[in-house]
């Protein structure tokens, strides 16, 4: 049995222990009476059956004693009952969503997260609800287990008196991938999850020449997915070769090195980047030079003293791992046969269905987005039409989204 840290929970293992010592008593008491009256009642030891027309107290004592334990039964599973149900006043919410095959909860400030985080010895509200299909919300360690129907609102509560992680599961079957709707409950401090809960997405491990480069709006010309309307792209960019062209028109091939940027940030007039205007306005006097070093490593893929840095993080990624896409998608590698993979999607030909015909098609952005918000509008040739509609995405999410696939590659 899973150790539990929910003090409702107690109740709930106080009555599975009371009622399985009743079955297990009970089981003994008639295993007990059927071999005594098996010795007892053999016909070498009465071969002549015995009318018994009755007995008062035999009848009183098999009516009233069944009545007994069945009333006591029922009050304990009621009080477990009562104590999970019972949400204690100004309990902190959090609606948490099920859908195939993944979950998301969401604070009360509008912070969502794909695992459950919530505060040492403070109760919390489960607002629960499924997109899709029946599933079961399921926390082992504190006994909650609740059917999440589709179009139906319920709640339940928790409050953990133990820090730690503990697993959450899907309980009832919901379909190819039920196995894999598992997360976890975290449980912290209150000041560790006053932190988490207020920190901006990705803030503990934001690299600073990443937020230099939000601060000073190179993200509003340049971006980080390969495409390059009104300025280059500067994702993957490090000892690439690009063409430029000098003052006087003469073009040169230069390397995408540390000195190459910082000019190019410093002046860019100095240096056009071939096929692109003139409109970038120049930073020397206005970046210091510690934030130019920090953004330029960062382009670089390096962190602030230099050293290899992980890759650039599309912001589209936690988009997709909050809203469960990568639980089917992949995106490297080849299709699987739960979904078609993200790598190299964006402006690829397809095939699928519409209304039962079977279409070819582009993987453009319009596609994109209706693959997102309806997508049984169009289904991937090979595959079921399984995916659940995105319909309630805000736009700002939605093209975090499609932006993110677009990073994967492609064709356009």
């Amino acid at each position: 049995m899973y150790p539990q840290i929910f003090s409702a929970a107690r109740e709930v293992d106080q009555a599975f222990l009371i009622i399985l010592g009743f079955s297990v008593l009970i089981l003994v008491l008639v295993t007990v009476c059927m071999l005594w009256f098996l010795w007892r009642y053999n016909f070498r030891r009465s071969p002549r059956a015995a009318d018994i027309r009755g007995n008062v107290w035999a009848e009183i004592i098999w009516t009233a004693l069944p009545t007994a334990i069945v009333l006591g039964l029922f009050w304990t599973g009621w009080t477990s009952f009562k104590a999970m149900r019972t949400i204690p006043e100004g309990a902190m919410e959090v609606q948490v969503e099920a859908r195939m095959w993944s979950w998301k909860f969401t604070y009360e400030n509008g912070k969502t997260s794909p695992e459950l985080f919530i505060p040492l010895d403070v109760p919390v509200k489960l607002a629960l609800s499924s997109r899709d299909v029946i599933h079961s919300f399921y926390i082992p360690a504190m006994r909650v287990k609740w059917d999440m129907v589709p179009g139906m609102e319920t709640d339940a509560w928790i409050q953990s008196d133990t820090l730690g992680e503990y697993d959450i599961f899907c309980s009832e079957y919901c379909g190819l991938r039920h196995a894999n709707m598992i997360t976890k409950l975290k449980v912290l401090p209150g000041e560790d999850f006053e932190t988490w809960l207020n920190a901006a997405p990705g803030e503990a491990t934001k690299p600073r020449g990443l937020t230099v480069m939000e601060e000073f709006g190179c993200f509003d010309c340049h971006a980080m997915d390969g495409t390059g309307d009104i300025a280059p792209p500067l994702n993957d960019i490090a000892g690439t070769t690009r063409t430029i062209i000098l003052p006087g028109g003469e073009k040169r091939s230069v390397t995408v090195d540390a000195g190459y940027l910082k000019r190019a940030i410093s002046n860019p007039g100095a240096e056009i980047v071939d096929g692109f205007g003139d409109d970038m306005p120049p930073y020397e006097g206005d970046m210091s030079g510690e934030d130019m070093d920090a953004a330029v490593n960062y382009l670089l893929g390096l962190d602030e003293g230099g050293a290899p840095l992980a890759a650039p993080v599309h912001p589209g990624l936690r988009l997709a791992e909050e809203e469960g896409c990568l639980m089917c998608h992949v995106t490297s590698g080849d299709s699987t046969e739960d979904a078609p993979s993200l790598d190299g999607l964006y402006g690829s030909e397809i095939r699928g269905r519409v209304s039962g015909e079977e279409q070819t098609g582009v993987a453009d952005d319009a596609h994109l987005h209706t693959s997102i918000v309806d997508p049984s509008a169009w289904v991937a040739d090979g595959y079921d039409d399984v995916m659940p509609a995105y319909d309630d995405l805000d736009e700002e999410t939605l093209e975090g989204l499609v932006s993110f696939i677009k990073s994967l590659g492609g064709s356009r």
